[in-house]
Parts: C-alpha cells; structure tokens; sequence
C-alpha cells in the first residue's frame, strides 16, 4: 500500500476525540467502576482475589480478540468500507457488556458482563489502530501517534471524574463514561472516509492463516518482536498500577472507602495533565529529529522511577508526585512507540492484524498482573509497595527491550 496522503486538522481533531472516546469506554470501568462495583457484592477482604479473576479473564478474551477482529477488519469489503463495520459492532456490543456490569447481581455475571465488553471493545480498538496506517503518512505519523498519545490520559481524567460525580449512583458510575464514549466514537464513524477493500483484492483466508492472525514470527520480524516485548513490560508496570491503585489507597495510604474515588481521580488529574504536556512535544520532536527509540527507553525509565516514588510514599503527596512524574514517562512513551510499531510493521496488507498482534502486548498484562499480584502480595505479607517495586522493575526492563530494534533510529 503506498503512503496515503497527508490528513488535515478536522480528520486528527475527530480521530483523537474517537481514540479517546474509545479508551473512555474502556477505562471507565477499568479505573474505578469496576474495581467498587466487586467490593460492593463481596467485600474489601474478598475483592482483590475476585477482581483479578473478572480481569484476567477478560483480559485473555481481549489478547485473542483484537488480533481477530484486525484480521477479519483487514479481510472486509463491505460497502461501508474495512474499519467501519467493526467499530460500530464494537460500539454496540461493549455498551452491552458494560450495562450487564453495572446491573450485576454477583461476581457471575460481573464476569460474564466483563468478557463481553473486552471482546467488543477490542473490535472497536482493533479497527481504531489500523486507521493510522491506513490514513496517516509516515512524516505525520509521530505528530499523530502524540496526539493520540494525549487520548488515553484525556479518557482516564473523564472516566475518572464521572465516576466520583456520580459516586452516590454505582449505576451511574458506567453509564456516564458509556454515553460520552459512544458519542465520540460514533461522530468519528460517521465522518470517516474509510479505506475501502476490493473483494478480488482480499487476502487468503485458510486454517493456516487465521492461526497466524495470534502470531508475528519473531525470527522474520526481530524488530517487531523487541517492540512487542518492550509494550508488554512497561504495559505490566501500567496494569499492577491502575488494577490495584484503589486497595492501596486503602490498605498503605490509609485513605477511606468514601474518598478512593475522589483520589483516583486527583491522581489521574495530575498524570494526564503531566501526559497532556508531554505527550504531543515527544512526538513533534521525534519526527523532527527522525528518532524513536532514545524517546522511548527515556520514557520507560521515568515510568519505572515513578513507579518506585509511588511504592515509597507514605501519603497520598508521595503518591500524586509519582503519578505526575508517570504521567510525563508514559505520555512520552504512548507518543513515540505508537510512530515506531507503525514503521516496523511487518506487512502493510496485514496492518490491522499486526496491530492487532501487538495489541496483545497491551491486553496480556491484565491478564498476567492478576494471576502474578496475588502470589506477590502472599509473599510480601500483602504489601501493595511491593508489588509497585516489582512493577517499576518491568518498566526498566521495557527500557532495555528497546536496545536491539535496527530498522528505526
């Protein structure tokens, strides 16, 4: 596919309003939400062992679907054209998911919402990232990859202030993130001038071939591979963080059950903000000096120290510096490792597939973290600052995984 041409101002304004819209809907509940609605059915003592069945589960349908849905998306040649259909069935199908949350009666059907709205959403997010290749030029595409770096922590300080507006509403707490998300989606849907896909132009379609939608071979593709790793390490840092940030404001910082939601979203206020400025600088800086890879181990190393003020804090000053100093580490690294997948990648004809291959980088941590956070805190004597010092160590290890890549500078 030959590079498209350069996109202006109203395509990257409604592109990053959707992007954050999409991660709106995912974060709404991941933030908070979710994490209160399991303390509400089954207590404080019994909550983290049953939020990180509800996410781990999730989490492994979402690792599987957002390479499926790229394939499928990359395989469609609907009149409606190839990213399109998929993001409003992502739409629909996650609203779906996250209603059944929020009604659930127990920790069951908790699980079964949860599974539901990872699977769709990932379909939507899926066919989000492809659009970037598919309509960004390679002289844009740092610019681009920052701003839309900028979305997620714009997402979490709305999904985080939504929630503790309506605090005294648990229902409220997912629709309000749910109505915003898919109004910002769906504007975008509707204006996109998508890529269209002629049916004889379809790639083949075989056993083979959908097995290999869950896999880049990393001896072909090395330079992938080391992307994929370093995502998936500092992702690991992000997950025990944002899955494990309420219980412990509770159990370390002391601070009540009433006020968790106010903090988070103070926390996540002063992060984003950091993000916010960081985020877009990077990625201007990177295109200008043709250079990702100093951007991104920087970035993952500011993540890791911040990792550590948080686990050391011994009130929630120490906890807000350590999320504004994350806020500065993972706006620069969301800016610039979006830009240096995109120019790795290893088959344009296969954008959203691939995408959708690392994607998982970004999906399996909220599977992992769950599984591995309650044999750390067994060990620790259930010390959450210790398993935000293990935490930091993933993030200075997505650092190094940065080393090797060749193809970019």
């Amino acid at each position: 596919m030959l590079d498209p041409p350069q996109v202006g101002r109203r395509f990257v304004t409604l592109y990053a309003l959707s992007y954050a819209g999409g991660s709106l809907l995912l974060l709404g509940p991941l933030l908070v939400s979710l994490a209160l609605k399991v303390n509400d059915l089954v207590g404080i003592d019994d909550a983290p062992k049953n939020l990180a069945l509800v996410t781990g589960v999730g989490s492994l349908l979402a690792i599987v679907s957002n390479p499926l849905f790229g394939r499928l998306s990359d395989r469609t040649s609907s009149r409606l054209g190839m990213r399109r259909p998929w993001m409003i069935v992502g739409v629909a199908g996650g609203a779906l998911g996250t209603l059944t949350v929020a009604l659930a009666p127990n920790i069951g059907v908790v699980l079964v919402g949860w599974c539901m709205a990872q699977v769709f959403l990932n379909a939507l997010l899926a066919a989000q990232a492809a659009v970037l290749p598919d309509q960004v030029p390679t002289v844009q595409r740092g610019r681009v990859s920052g701003i839309l770096g900028v979305c997620l922590p714009v997402a979490s300080v709305a999904a985080t202030y939504l929630v503790q507006a309506f605090e005294g509403s648990r229902l409220m707490t997912f629709l309000a993130p749910l109505l915003v998300g898919c109004v910002l989606v769906g504007i975008f849907t509707s204006s996109l001038q998508d890529r269209r896909l002629d049916s004889a132009d379809k790639p083949p379609w075989s056993l083979k071939q959908l097995a290999g939608t869950f896999y880049v071979n990393p001896r072909a593709n090395p330079d992938f591979a080391w992307a994929f790793t370093s995502r998936f390490m500092l992702i690991v840092a992000y997950a025990f963080l944002v899955t494990y940030q309420a219980y412990f404001l509770i159990d370390e910082l002391g601070v009540v059950v009433a006020d968790v939601a106010h903090q988070i979203y103070l926390g996540t206020l002063v992060q984003s903000t950091a993000l916010i400025i960081a985020s877009p600088i990077t990625g201007q800086l990177s295109d200008r000096l043709q250079r990702r890879k100093v951007f991104v181990m920087a970035a993952a190393v500011i993540y890791a120290a911040a990792l550590v003020i948080i686990a050391t804090a011994s009130g929630t000053g120490g906890y807000l510096l350590g999320m504004g100093l994350g806020g500065v580490g993972f706006g620069m690294y969301m800016a610039v490792d979006l830009a240096l997948v995109v120019d790795v990648l290893p088959d344009a004809a296969s954008a959203a597939k691939d995408l959708g291959v690392l994607n998982m980088a970004g999906a399996l941590p909220f599977a992992l973290a769950p599984a591995v956070a309650p044999v750390i805190l067994a060990i620790s004597g259930n010390s959450y600052s210790v398993l935000y010092l293990v935490s930091g160590t993933c993030a200075a290890l997505g650092a190094l995984a940065v080393l090797p890549i060749h193809r970019v500078r």
